[in-house]
């Protein structure tokens, strides 16, 4: 059986799913709290420059992937307005139906189901704009996710992929620190849960640097793909064009 990375340890690949909604099963309820306080709210400023870049019209049809919490999903639909679509999927129930509750709560009614990225159950070219927010590196085969973002797509459509990236050499160390010490204890006082916390630090390790993501959305079908760093390269959003 082939192995993958579950932060840095080595897993069964027919394991990493399970071990990855364990996390998100744990961190659900304190997810948007937590976002808050370990981004110090930049996370939300990250959202809108990616909603700005998505640059939704009128009756756009949007596909949101690891939607969780429903920021961009609610985001998105303020946009689209009364003729467009969007449909929030994620993994994971317990932070799909969060979302749900959230997004019900403010008055939106949106298509919610749970999908597996890697096995979207949409058409050929069927979306203008597909978005993944922090989820593409907790994937298996993210190349296999990535074809299948781009095969939905509408051609000339737009994928969207705000993810953790590779910071700026001079601020590593600090970081570095920031991230294997601070976070899991944040997490253990918030959320009650170190672990999961120590796991995401660990997992922006394990991803995929800027470049590298860059081709590796070129050899899934994109024809032209270009990134924007934020706040250092703390957070990256890559931009894909179906062509």
């Amino acid at each position: 059986m082939s192995s993958t990375h579950f932060g840095f340890k080595t897993v069964d690949e027919a394991e990493k799913a399970k071990h990855v909604r364990g996390v998100f099963d744990s961190v659900a309820s304190k997810y948007d709290v937590m976002n808050d306080l370990m981004s110090a709210g930049l996370h939300r400023l990250w959202k809108r420059y990616t909603v700005m870049v998505a640059d939704l019209r009128e009756g756009s049809q949007v596909l949101d992937i690891a939607g969780g919490t429903g920021d961009l999903s609610m985001a998105f639909a303020k946009k689209v307005g009364k003729t467009g679509r969007v449909v929030h999927t994620d993994i994971n129930e317990a932070m799909l139906r969060t979302g749900r509750d959230r997004l019900l709560d403010h008055g939106f009614v949106l298509p919610t189901l749970v999908c597996d990225a890697e096995k979207l159950p949409f058409p050929d070219n069927h979306f203008d704009v597909v978005s993944v927010a922090f989820g593409l590196r907790n994937m298996t085969h993210k190349d296999v996710a990535l074809k299948e973002m781009c095969r939905v797509l509408k051609p000339n459509g737009k994928l969207l992929v705000l993810e953790f990236s590779k910071v700026a050499k001079p601020l590593e160390k600090a970081y570095d620190w920031y991230s294997f010490n601070i976070l899991p204890k944040l997490g253990q006082m918030i959320a009650g849960d170190d672990a999961s916390y120590r796991y995401l630090a660990e997992s922006i390790r394990m991803h995929p640097s800027q470049e590298e993501l860059k081709a590796l959305m070129k050899q899934s079908g994109f024809g032209h793909v270009d990134f924007h760093n934020m706040s250092a390269g703390v957070v990256a959003l890559h931009v894909g064009i179906k062509c």
